[in-house]
């Protein structure tokens, strides 16, 4: 029996949910950030559209960013560190070019060592903010 791809993916359970309300999800996504901030961790791209229930297409990317942007712009209104610098590109390890555009703290080169330094050294103060939440110490999340 020929079947098509779609028809196999959608039997094999591998195919993508037509409902894209998720990538516009403020609070679960700023959930997934807060989780992964708690344990130490940054995400990849990919890692997040995953667990969104998406493969990493750039158009979704895209739209995660965006819902990225209002996550941080509620979180500079709360006095919480930004939580978009933890989702990374799985080749280097930084941020993409949307996250960097906006930057007025930063004027060195979007990739190479300096960046990641400057990258690391904002996930640190994320870490440390979430974790020290987690334990009652820092201002509440809610």
């Amino acid at each position: 029996m020929d079947r098509s791809l779609a028809e196999f993916l959608d039997e094999s359970g591998l195919s993508e949910p037509t409902d894209t309300s998720a990538l516009y999800d403020v609070e679960r996504i700023r959930g997934i950030l807060v989780d992964a901030a708690k344990a130490g961790e940054a995400v990849s791209y990919s890692e997040m559209l995953g667990k969104l229930g998406f493969r990493f297409t750039r158009p979704k990317m895209r739209t995660l960013c965006r819902t990225l942007d209002a996550i941080d712009s509620e979180g500079r209104a709360k006095g919480e560190p930004e939580l978009a610098v933890l989702v990374v590109r799985e080749s280097d390890r930084l941020p993409g070019q949307g996250w960097w555009t906006g930057r007025t703290e930063y004027k060195g080169e979007w990739t190479g060592a300096e960046a990641l330094r400057f990258v690391e050294e904002l996930q640190a103060k994320v870490f440390d903010f979430w974790s020290e939440s987690a334990n009652g110490n820092a201002a509440s999340s809610m």
